[in-house]
């Protein structure tokens, strides 16, 4: 079987601690074009698309090179949404269009220093280890409901 793989990069419009947080500029640049760019310069996707329910997010990810196949519903839009509710809900409306991928990565839209190279060097460790998720920790100091702690054989776990 052919690996198929797609990146879901989950931009919702309605944040409230940092409004537009999504599309401010960075250095210049909307935000999210970091996430795309260093997406589409990976080469490892079939397919980089963008989860929103924002039309100005929609245009900006469009320009910056990805997808916008579907928006996001109303359900999937809130502050209590979860990002795995998010990718499950994707992954199904792909499926309702008869696109099926085997593989996805989650980048979020909120990620300037994200690179091609980290991209890559995870896509790595996802295949050669043969681990079911691959996803990036740093040690912080709060809060701790979302943690994780460090198996055996670099597997982790959430505390």
């Amino acid at each position: 079987m052919q690996d198929n793989k797609v990146a879901i990069i989950t931009a919702r419009g309605g944040s409230i601690r940092i409004p537009r947080k999504n599309i401010k500029l960075f250095s210049g640049r909307p935000i999210i074009e970091y996430s795309i760019q260093a997406a589409l310069q990976s080469v490892l996707f079939d397919e980089v698309m963008v989860s929103t329910d924002d039309h100005e997010i929609a245009e900006v990810a469009l320009k910056a090179g990805a997808k916008v196949p579907f928006f996001r519903c109303e359900e999937n839009s809130n502050d209590f949404a979860l990002t795995a509710e998010v990718i499950c809900k994707v992954i199904g409306s792909y499926r309702e269009q008869n696109q099926f991928f085997n593989k996805g990565c989650c980048i979020y839209p909120t990620a300037p220093f994200i690179s091609p190279e980290l991209l890559i060097q995870g896509y790595n460790l996802f295949e050669d280890k043969k681990f079911d998720v691959v996803f990036p920790v740093i040690q912080y100091s709060y809060p701790v409901q979302r943690s994780v702690h460090i198996l055996h054989d670099s597997k982790a776990a959430m505390l």
